[in-house]
């Protein structure tokens, strides 16, 4: 069992207080937007088992049936197949789309083909892998999740009174809905930047004047000024979890995170498609081939289970459970099989594996490689990030 020492990303988007009051420590001033805990190589975390730091990656690396598991290895390859990470936002990141697994695998390859540069600016696809994700709210968290009924777009957009957003409402009139939906951001992401610009700032003033289900959009309009991604937003359901809830984001469904903090939990990948809401690339044939056009109420997702409890998801990369740990319990075995990340986000929980003993406190991390028995004891919670096999 390794204690982490982790890095803090100081993204634009980043919250400036969030992460350091939960660490306790003081605020640089600057966002500090995602904290990373894995072996990502973009800033894998680092342990010290004796002679220094060293990248937990360089230790899977160096033994990844060791660290992770024979089973674990044969199914996902020699390296921790997911990133684990606290994020905070303090402002609306883009509204992006993951591809699937055989979408990244052959993007990957055509732009390999294409001899298009890794750190390429336009480059789509940094991997061959998917990036499906699980974030769960630490507290109130707002974000954007899949495609509203194109019924009820039409109507928040006919309410907004905005002459050049009509043709939308009777496009999303249209049927089938799947095609309606594709129509309308297609238009949207493909209008006259400076025609959009003006439709943006009449919208938002609109919405800004509404308040209510539009604040968010508002919110949006005032961080992207006449950026074509507001109005892709409106087709989105917007979602707000208490702390403890959480939502899923597969393959294909447009999101954004718009506030709050939370634990998030991803294959490892970079690959992101945008749509908007960024000064960034936005390929947009290739973002419409990989998007669903699904219209449908987004699911919040709450833990099931005694002691462990688990948030359902239908991938293997990765698994996050939560334990709450209350004043006088029973210390709780936790199953060994697999490598494991354990988060503390309130408390003071101690860790205790086969020889090492660890107390965590809010923010801290420890690494359980693969067949190491540990237990939970003390008070708080515990996020365990760990994968399927």
């Amino acid at each position: 069992m390794d204690r982490l020492s982790n890095t803090v990303r100081p993204y634009a988007w980043g919250s400036p207080t969030a992460i350091p009051e939960l660490l306790g420590v003081t605020p640089t001033g600057e966002p500090q937007a995602e904290l990373w805990m894995g072996a990502h190589p973009g800033a894998p975390s680092r342990v010290d088992r004796g002679g220094g730091e060293t990248a937990l990656s360089e230790l899977i690396a160096a033994d990844p049936e060791r660290e992770l598991g024979p089973e674990a290895v044969a199914r996902f390859g020699p390296r921790l197949p997911f990133l684990f990470k606290v994020l905070a936002a303090g402002a609306p990141l883009s509204l992006q789309v993951h591809p699937d697994l055989a979408q990244a695998r052959a993007g990957f390859a055509e732009e390999e083909r294409r001899g298009v540069p890794l750190d390429a600016p336009h480059r789509n696809y940094k991997d061959a892998n998917h990036k499906p994700e699980l974030v769960c709210a630490l507290t109130p968290f707002d974000g954007l999740c899949g495609f509203r009924d194109p019924l009820r777009t039409a109507d928040l957009f006919a309410a907004l009174e905005v002459d050049s957003l009509k043709p939308y409402v009777d496009l999303l009139h249209a049927h089938p809905e799947d095609a309606a939906l594709r129509e309308v951001l297609t238009a949207v992401l493909t209008a006259d930047r400076a025609e959009m610009a003006h439709t943006v700032a009449e919208a938002s003033a609109a919405a800004e004047r509404l308040g209510g289900a539009y604040a968010p959009y508002a919110k949006l309009a005032h961080h992207y000024p006449g950026d074509p991604g507001v109005i892709a937003a409106m087709l989105l359901n917007h979602v707000r979890l208490q702390p403890g809830e959480a939502m899923f984001l597969g393959a294909g469904i447009p999101h954004a995170y718009l506030d709050g903090m939370g634990v998030e939990l991803m294959a490892n990948s970079d690959n992101v498609l945008r749509c908007g809401l960024t000064p960034k690339h936005v390929d947009v044939p290739e973002l419409l081939r990989v998007t669903r056009f699904e219209a449908g109420d987004p699911a919040v997702l709450r833990p099931e289970g005694n002691g462990e409890e688990v948030y359902d998801t239908p991938i293997d990369e990765f698994r996050l459970s939560r334990l709450v740990l209350a004043p006088g319990s029973a210390p709780r075995p936790l199953p060994a099989l697999t490598p494991q990340i354990l988060l503390c986000t309130a408390g003071a929980p101690v860790v205790r594996g086969e020889s090492a003993e660890e107390v965590l406190g809010p923010g801290h991390a420890v690494f359980v490689p693969a067949g190491e028995k540990t237990e939970l004891s003390g008070t708080g919670t515990v996020f365990r990030a760990t994968v399927v096999v």
